[in-house]
């Protein structure tokens, strides 16, 4: 792929899909996650996915085009395969295509052809889904393409906490992922949702998403990818439509070698009092990152900030950072932050001088620089994510 095509947006046709297989056999319902084989279970927890389910509104769990599990606890809150809320709700006429079209290019038409279920979240008029709901989106067959379209739903004052991982199995080396989302933030609500991808090194990956907040209204986008797929193109976008609504993308990325990782954020400010935040923190041992971030100002008094900083640990890698605000009225404040370079000296030998080794120093750094602290993570998890961090400088030597 030449320098050209990888610094601008990847045009609809870039994957050769027919590579890929469509058909796969059925799973059979599970109704607890964690009989779950133990390598399985292990995965799942380092997506966020709890398989004990403790501290946990509900869960939902799809295994190649299956889904195997999926219950609620939670009076306050629905969860269910889109398939089965489609039945349920006549079609989802009112959200189903509205934010994410079927024809905005190739993977979202292979979505709305192919469609292998997804989830549908909501949760109910003030209710407060403290407790995380979990889903997880598996492949456990190389080489299968799993094409799924998510709603999530957050009904007037209702706080809606979602946690979802996307994984690879055991063995599985390649496989393609489409994945249409749409969130839906009614009027006073809040959405906070953790999405931790786990991929193998071959696969493709293709999220489609799409946020529409009303007044008063907050999203709260955490996205997390340190074992990354080797393509991935996403760029979600958030509308703010109604006065006061807030949306924040802030993302963690960790590009290895052989790794290409195409990712972006845009929020369109409409609506008085509005306000945007994007940040995304970068660390390349080998990889290739595209860091994209949009801010579109459409109404007098809205403030946005912009923030990408990405580290080079190797020069083999590469790390583009391309910020852009664009404003349409006089009246309003926005602003961006970009920087891309190495670890700074002094900042090693501060710590060096202090009794750690360089490696230590160097770890302890990135561990910092990489910091996301998200309520509802598994302690394992956040260990091995420690661990993971730790580790990406020795990777780069």
């Amino acid at each position: 792929m030449s320098k050209e095509k990888k610094d601008k947006p990847q045009p609809a046709g870039d994957l050769d899909l027919t590579i890929y297989r469509e058909e796969t056999k059925e799973h059979p319902l599970l109704d607890d996650l964690s009989k779950l084989s133990p390598e399985d279970r292990r995965i799942l927890l380092m997506t966020g996915v709890d398989p004990s389910g403790k501290e946990r509104s509900g869960s939902f769990f799809q295994k190649d085009h299956s889904v195997i599990h999926c219950r609620t606890d939670f009076d306050g809150a629905e969860i269910m395969s889109t398939t089965t809320a489609r039945e349920k709700y006549d079609g989802l006429t009112e959200y189903w295509g509205k934010l994410v079209p079927a024809d905005k290019d190739v993977y979202t038409r292979r979505a709305e052809e192919h469609q292998e279920h997804g989830y549908y979240i909501r949760s109910l008029p003030g209710a407060d889904v403290h407790y995380p709901l979990q889903a997880c989106l598996y492949l456990t067959e190389d080489k299968l393409a799993q094409d799924v379209h998510n709603i999530v739903i957050a009904e007037e004052a209702s706080n809606l906490n979602i946690i979802t991982g996307c994984a690879t199995a055991p063995g599985v080396r390649s496989g393609l992922h489409v994945g249409v989302s749409e969130f839906f933030v009614k009027k006073g609500a809040t959405i906070s949702f953790t999405m931790i991808h786990n991929w193998a090194e071959e696969m493709a990956v293709r999220p489609r998403s799409a946020v529409i907040v009303e007044e008063g209204g907050t999203f709260i986008s955490n996205y997390i990818c340190l074992v990354p797929a080797k393509d991935l193109q996403m760029y979600p976008a958030a509308t703010l439509k109604g006065k006061g609504a807030v949306a924040t993308f802030n993302s963690v990325l960790l590009a290895k070698p052989g790794s290409f990782m195409d990712v972006g954020s845009r929020i369109i400010l409409q609506g008085e009092g509005c306000r945007g935040e994007v940040i995304s923190r970068v660390v390349s041992t080998g990889g290739t990152v595209i860091a994209r971030g949009h801010l579109v100002g459409e109404y007098p008094g809205i403030r946005a900030h912009l923030e990408c900083k990405g580290l080079l640990l190797s020069d083999k890698g590469r790390i583009h950072a391309i910020p852009e605000l664009e404003g349409t009225t006089s009246d309003l404040e926005m602003s961006h932050e970009a920087a891309v370079g190495k670890i700074a000296q002094e900042e090693v030998e501060y710590l060096m001088a202090r009794g750690l080794s360089e490696q230590e120093a160097t770890a302890l750094i990135i561990k910092g620089f990489l910091s996301l602290d998200i309520v509802g993570l598994p302690a394992d998890l956040k260990k091995e994510l420690e661990r993971m961090i730790e580790e990406t400088d020795t990777e780069a030597m």
